[in-house]
Order: structure tokens, then sequence, then C-alpha cells
């Protein structure tokens, strides 16, 4: 393990400014239920991410779970299957019917020339993930959804402290989901949050995630326990401080693969995007008709200990729980670029040599 080369690696605070973070927890006692912790990171993050509402949880899936019940959503919901499992496990345990619409070439999100077909008298939400980062095409996301009279939900597990035009990504749609899983360019080592227009979901959110409990004597929603514990909100407290110079660590990495895997034919990557302030959460490598498969690639990077990743392969509606309702055949440009797709090594401290060293293998 020690020697290995992982998909990705968790950033983390120093040891001293952890404790010292915490130390204030054993002397209150307080160690869940929406602590001091959990509120100042509350606080702290709706003005990192500029958004005027926002919700913590303790994962982004139970999240994702709560905003599709508080929103009393029915019916059918247009979604990607070129995605993390979480994001249609979500929807479906809802009680809501996943529609899958194709992704395009250019950056992997939903084709959105392709989704007005897919709605129907039933259809009530979309529901797109911004890919690797990558950023939805957000503008005729909007128009088709007022058109149809839709709410649009955005996985943006991928997507924290990116910004279209200044603006932080949280604002688009009626809400965005955030991950803060210890995989991802901000964690707190489990967590997530909802960010959200309506200021009225706030209390719903609140009372879906502390069982449904809204008063001393009082239950009226069927919640569960989708709480962020203050041990997590204080990670989150000191990763914050970090957060941008750690993606300035990454942007350095993904510079040099860029300049050494960038012009080589059969090998396609994702061009930036106009506007757009990147976080550099992940490497997409597409390969093409290159001297060796996406397989090949992956287990000649295998045996020299470096972990890539088939990201996301398979395709959630090839998956065994959804196959006999689906298929990825409906889907045949998300059915090609998973096959074909590589996440390489990334995390801040990840040194250039070792990058050099995945180029090589992959080049030679």
């Amino acid at each position: 393990m020690e020697n290995q080369i992982l998909p990705t690696r968790s950033s983390m605070p120093k040891f001293e400014e952890y404790c010292q973070e915490i130390k204030e927890l054993w002397e209150s006692h307080w160690l869940t239920n929406m602590g001091c912790k959990h509120k100042e990171l509350e606080e702290k993050l709706l003005k990192y991410l500029k958004t005027d509402n926002i919700t913590l949880f303790t994962n982004g899936h139970l999240g994702l779970e709560c905003i599709l019940a508080g929103m009393d959503l029915k019916g059918e919901v247009i979604t990607t299957p070129f995605t993390f499992a979480s994001t249609t496990h979500a929807i479906v345990r809802n009680g809501l019917k996943p529609i899958f619409c194709d992704i395009n070439k250019d950056d992997y999100t939903l084709d959105v020339d392709k989704i007005e077909s897919l709605i129907t008298e039933n259809t009530s939400a979309i529901l797109p993930v911004h890919v690797y980062g990558h950023v939805c095409n957000i503008k005729e996301i909007e128009k088709i959804a007022k058109k149809y009279n839709l709410k649009v939900i955005y996985d943006a597990a991928h997507a924290f402290g990116i910004e279209v035009d200044g603006v932080g990504i949280g604002n688009f749609g009626d809400a965005s989901m955030f991950s803060f899983h210890a995989t991802k360019v901000f964690n707190t080592i489990e967590g997530g949050a909802v960010t959200y227009k309506d200021l009225n979901l706030n209390k719903i959110l609140y009372d879906l995630k502390n069982f449904g409990i809204t008063g001393p004597e009082t239950i009226d929603y069927v919640g569960g326990n989708a709480k962020m514990n203050e041990f997590q909100a204080a990670m989150g407290i000191c990763n914050l401080r970090h957060v941008d110079n750690e993606i300035l660590k990454r942007k350095k990495i993904v510079d040099r693969y860029k300049e050494r895997l960038g012009n080589t034919k059969g090998i396609k990557l994702v061009k930036s995007q106009d506007g757009v302030k990147e976080n550099y959460s992940y490497f997409p490598v597409v390969f093409e008709d290159y001297k060796y498969t996406r397989d090949e690639i992956f287990e000649k990077l295998k045996e020299k200990n470096i972990m890539a990743r088939k990201y996301f392969y398979p395709l959630i509606n090839d998956f065994g729980c959804y196959k006999d309702e689906h298929s990825s055949d409906e889907t045949p440009v998300a059915s090609y670029i998973a096959s074909r797709v590589l996440t390489l090594p990334l995390y801040s401290d990840l040194d250039l040599e070792k990058v050099d060293e995945i180029c090589d293998i992959i080049l030679k």
C-alpha cells in the first residue's frame, strides 16, 4: 500500500491544527446535533460558495435524497447514466423513476439536445451532473426547465468551489448537492451539503435530516438521520483554510498531464470551459484508437503499482439493479466514453516526477 500511487488521496490539515480545532469539544461534550462547529462551517461555506442557503449533511448522498424528498417530487426524473451510483440511487430510493439521457462528446455532461424528447407528462425534474467538475450547459437546461415547469437539481459532487463568470456553481438550478467525501477536493472526512434558492427548504431539510422532528413532542416527516457531526465539521473548518492552495497544487499536476499527453494522437482530453473557474478535481483521459486500449493501459499502470480508475464504468443503466428496465444501448455516447475513459491519479501532494512516470508508461 505504501508504494502504491492511488487514484486520489485525502487532503488533511496538520495534526496539531485539527487537535486545536476539536479541543473545545472535550469542554462542551457537544459532539453532534448541529453544535458550534457545524454552525461555523455552515457560515464559512455560505461565504466561500457564494450562495444564500445551505444545509449540511453527514454525506452528499443523503443530502441528495433529502432535497429530492423535500421538493416532494413525483413520477420521472431525467438524469445521466454517466455518474456515480449515488445519483440514481437517490432518485429510486425516493420512489421516483430515473430516465436516462445520453451525454455529449465534449465534456460528458447531459446532452441538452436530447432532453426534450424524454419529457413526458410524468416528468417532474431534471438531475444533471457536473462531471469531473465540467459544468453542464446550465443556460439550456434552465430554458428547458422553465418551458416545461420542471425542477432542476444538480449533482455537484465534483464541483466544489467552481464558479461560472464569477457566480458560485451552487446558485444554478433549484438546488445543488455537494460531496465532502474524503476523496474530494474539499472534505469533511465524510460529509456533504445542499445549496438551494427557496428559503422554505431550510426548515424542511433540517427536519428531514433529523428524523422528521419538528418540536419537542412533534414528528411531522418520515425523516432519517443525516446530521453532520462536530468532528466532521471541525475537519471541514480546517480544510477550508487550505483548499485554495490545494486547488493550485492540483492545477500544477493537471498542467503537467496536459503538457505530456495533450498532443498525443488517440488520447482525448477535455478542454477548459470559457468563463469557468476550475477546481481540478479529476483528470479523465479517453483512449480513442490509441495503440493500447483503456483496459491495457489500466493493467500496465497497475503492474507498476499505479491505480488509475475506470470512472465511470460500468454505466448505471448496466448495473445489475437497473439493467432489467434500462439498457446502455439507449445511451450510445455514454457507453462509448465509459468503455474508453480512465481517470489518472490526481491529488495535491502527488509529485510531478510521479506524474511523469505515469505519462511515460502511457506513452511508451
